[in-house]
């Protein structure tokens, strides 16, 4: 849904574990790419997986890890797709720094275009890894209160990360906006919401006003809103 947006923007899309094993793994490749995704990570973690930056997290062997690699660049080849791989590991918890960039130059080898270290402890650990992984591109994910250090994008730049990805960048102001709101509701009877929350301003940010530009044009009976 979101791939299908009209806004110009590549999405990079979680695909956790693949989902199971490697026919699955092809599968919700093919299936990211038909809807448009332009990237994907796809992790290490056993199949139950847990949030990146919550503890007791678990992970699958390398071999099997290499597996959903390959299957993913299996799948891109066969449908001639261009969708980035992008090999996740959440090793670093239980296993350690050095477990982790093993694991990350064996998802190179196999096929991922990019790397993520999920769950950086430190500064200095996010810009040794840049260094340990040359040339593997890396992806910086940054929640904000969670395991990692506030990294900014200009310091995820300096640093030479590639990419960066903000996970709870609309979902956290979200939870806060709507837990606000519907207090207010429940207190004083009424939300409060803001001039710019009208309905209208909402319908046109989902493409209302083009909707009925398509309507008229093709002598639709829409009434102008």
């Amino acid at each position: 849904m979101i791939a299908g947006l009209d806004m110009h923007t590549p999405l990079i899309a979680d695909m956790d574990t693949g989902f199971g094993g490697p026919m699955m793994v092809e599968r919700a490749v093919i299936e990211y790419a038909r809807a448009g995704v332009a990237a994907f990570h796809i992790e290490d973690q056993v199949l139950q997986k847990r949030c990146g930056h919550l503890s007791g997290k678990e992970v699958v062997g390398v071999d099997e890890y290499v597996s959903r690699i390959r299957a993913a660049k299996l799948a891109r080849d066969k449908i001639g797709s261009d969708i980035v791989i992008i090999g996740r590991t959440d090793a670093l918890q239980k296993h350690g720094y050095e477990e982790a960039i093993r694991r990350l130059r064996a998802a190179w080898e196999a096929g991922a275009d990019a790397g993520q270290l999920e769950g950086v402890t430190s500064k200095e650990m996010a810009r040794q890894a840049v260094e340990d992984l040359k040339p593997l591109p890396l992806l910086l994910n940054m929640v904000e209160h969670g395991v990692t250090p506030i990294i900014t994008t200009m310091e995820a730049e300096e640093m030479g990360f590639r990419i960066m990805i903000f996970s709870f960048s609309c979902l956290g102001p979200a939870f806060i906006a709507i837990r606000q709101t519907l207090e207010k509701l429940k207190s004083e009877g009424v939300t409060g919401l803001p001039q710019q929350a009208k309905p209208r301003t909402i319908f046109d940010v989902c493409g209302l006003q083009e909707k009925m530009e398509i309507d008229e044009a093709a002598g639709g009976n829409m009434e102008k809103a």
